[in-house]
């Protein structure tokens, strides 16, 4: 399957040996562009075609229709491979005989380079450290053939310091969770601290730090009588690593973790998901017995393990919604919407939005909400009303009150109405259930050293039928 995601394990230079011909790896030009075309870094490796290519390029992808473009896409005698991450366009153009795989590969792994050099991927973090790039480019890939994408060889080599968007403290925002939630523990490690370059470290004052985050993806559709009809989570543990001289680090998951059909030891709870795939520089010898992670951590920031687990929540949904539509006798539109959030009730949700598909021509939204801290709007382009929700407490329920002034409204135009899509974070939550028990570096690390382990799960794909 070929995917944007940089789920591919297997390196471009190991492709490069297993293929019968290096010349169709090679790579003619490599840029960069915002999502309004804007030429934010260009680099011609063989000067095979002109520089009005980046233009060429722009036109195809943007006269295509849909959110999603094809991955591959040719001029001529010329392929242009692209990458969406971070509300950018990353593109390699390739001779007719290239590998796309190889290439897609390749432009993943340099956008997760760029992320542990700059920090972020984002249109300003690229404008501001355009040298650091262009050097990074100059040492990875050499007349068009990709020599390393490993930040710890490249670290040797590179000279240009990156440049930080915001300033870093780590006790600038304690107060301040993962993803910008609010918590009341004193000593939270804010959403920005894993986020800086892996250079900055020596302005840090040489300071040790780890961050693993499990972050989940989670995709449901609720039927119109309130039964669950899919679910899915998609999750991945991932590693960055300001540990210089860190040689092995263990990481402890439940004890009672399962894959697929093998069988519970009875330890604890289970943790059960379907499949479940390793970063190559794992090491399982011990991860049968004691579900331990043995790795060798490289500066940067690293995708160790991924899962999925499919139609088998091991408990309930976090949102259940009970809509009432009706036409009041002015003939509008009432939409009477009370949201449940099933969450323990010492968590919260945040960041909670729901789209309400309308009928076509609605013009005016009145409305009341049973919190002052939440908001709503009629967005007529999307023929949709989009109810906003800062934080939503577990175990709590909030309500709205929606009049929409429909022309014409008829029986069958109230069918358009619906279904209700959620998108949502939940902080230091896992839907599957999947811990970190311990987290264990040797050697030992001198001086202060802080590991940090955070949670998340997050959907923009949480459907409703009403």
């Amino acid at each position: 399957m070929l995917r944007q995601d940089g789920s591919f394990f297997l390196t471009c230079m190991e492709l490069l040996r297993n293929s019968a011909s290096v010349k169709t790896r090679m790579i003619s030009q490599v840029f960069i562009l915002s999502s309004k075309g804007d030429h934010l870094i260009y680099k011609d490796f063989r000067g095979e075609a002109g520089s009005d290519v980046v233009s060429i390029f722009y036109e195809m992808v943007t006269a295509l229709t849909g959110d999603q473009p094809p991955v591959v896409m040719s001029h001529k005698d010329l392929h242009f491979v692209h990458v969406r991450q971070g509300g950018l366009y990353w593109v390699a153009t390739t001779t007719a005989d290239s590998s796309p795989f190889t290439v897609v590969e390749f432009l993943n792994r340099l956008t997760a380079l760029v992320k542990d050099y700059c920090g972020t991927l984002s249109e300003k973090s690229v404008q501001m450290n355009f040298a650091l790039i262009y050097e990074l480019l100059d040492e990875v890939v050499d007349y068009g053939y990709v020599q390393t994408t490993s930040s710890d060889v490249l670290k040797n080599f590179i000279q240009t310091e990156a440049v930080s968007s915001r300033p870093f403290s780590l006790f600038d925002l304690s107060n301040v969770g993962l993803f910008g939630a609010e918590t009341q523990q004193n000593k939270v490690a804010p959403s920005s601290a894993s986020a800086r370059p892996i250079q900055s470290s020596r302005e840090q004052g040489g300071k040790s730090e780890i961050f693993v985050d499990v972050i989940e993806r989670m995709s449901v559709v609720i039927g119109s009588n309130g039964v669950l009809m899919k679910a899915d989570v998609q999750g991945e543990i991932r590693v960055k690593c300001y540990m210089p001289s860190c040689s092995e680090m263990r990481i402890g998951l439940n004890e009672e973790f399962s894959i697929g059909k093998s069988q519970l030891r009875g330890y604890g709870a289970a943790v059960r998901v379907d499949e479940c795939s390793f970063h190559q520089a794992v090491r399982l010898d011990e991860f049968d017995s004691h579900r331990i992670l043995r790795l060798c951590p490289s500066q940067g920031e690293q995708t160790v393990m991924q899962y999925q687990l499919s139609d088998n929540l091991p408990s309930a949904p976090p949102f259940r919604l009970f809509p009432t539509i009706e036409r009041d006798n002015g003939g509008r539109l009432l939409m009477y919407m009370k949201l449940r959030c099933d969450l323990p009730p010492k968590t919260a949700a945040i960041n909670v939005c729901a789209s309400v598909p309308v009928p076509k021509g609605s013009v005016s939204l009145s409305q009341e909400l049973s919190s002052p801290d939440q908001s709503a709007e009629l967005k007529p382009q999307s023929r949709a009303v989009v109810w906003e929700i800062p934080r939503f407490p577990g175990g709590t329920q909030l309500s709205a009150l929606f009049k929409l002034d429909v022309p014409g409204l008829s029986s069958a135009s109230m069918l358009e109405v619906g279904p209700v899509g959620l998108s949502f974070e939940l902080p230091k939550i896992t839907a599957t259930g999947l811990q970190v028990r311990f987290l264990r570096l040797s050697p030992v690390q001198p001086g202060p050293s802080q590991r940090w382990v955070r949670y998340v799960t997050h959907s923009d794909s949480y459907t409703i039928r009403v």
